[in-house]
C-alpha cells in the first residue's frame, strides 16, 4: 500500500513510500538534504518496517527534537497503525 506523510519540524515536508507484506519500498523524501535522504532510502529498500520503526525512532537532527529519520519512523508507526 502507498503511503504518504506531512513532516513536521524538519527541512523535508513529505515522505512517500509503500509497504508491501511488512517491507519498506519506494521511500521518497520531498525537501531535506538529497543525498543524506537518498541514502536512508537507499539502506532501508526491503526492509521490515519495525526494523526501520527501531533503527530511525528518536533521532534528533542539531537543535531539533526530530528528524526526517524520525519522522519517517512516525510516519511508519502510522501507517502500520491504520
Amino acid at each position: 500500500m502507498h503511503y504518504n506523510y506531512r513532516t513536521n519540524g524538519t527541512c523535508s515536508s513529505m515522505i512517500d513510500f509503500d509497504i508491501v507484506d511488512g517491507k519498506l519500498h519506494n521511500i521518497t523524501y520531498t525537501g531535506g538534504c538529497n543525498g543524506n535522504l537518498k541514502a536512508i532510502s537507499s539502506l532501508l529498500e526491503g526492509s521490515d518496517v519495525n526494523f526501520a520503526i527501531e533503527r530511525l525512532s528518536g533521532i534528533r537532527c542539531g537543535y531539533k527534537d526530530t528528524s526526517c529519520g524520525d519522522q519517517l519512523a512516525k510516519a511508519l508507526k502510522k501507517a502500520i497503525s491504520e
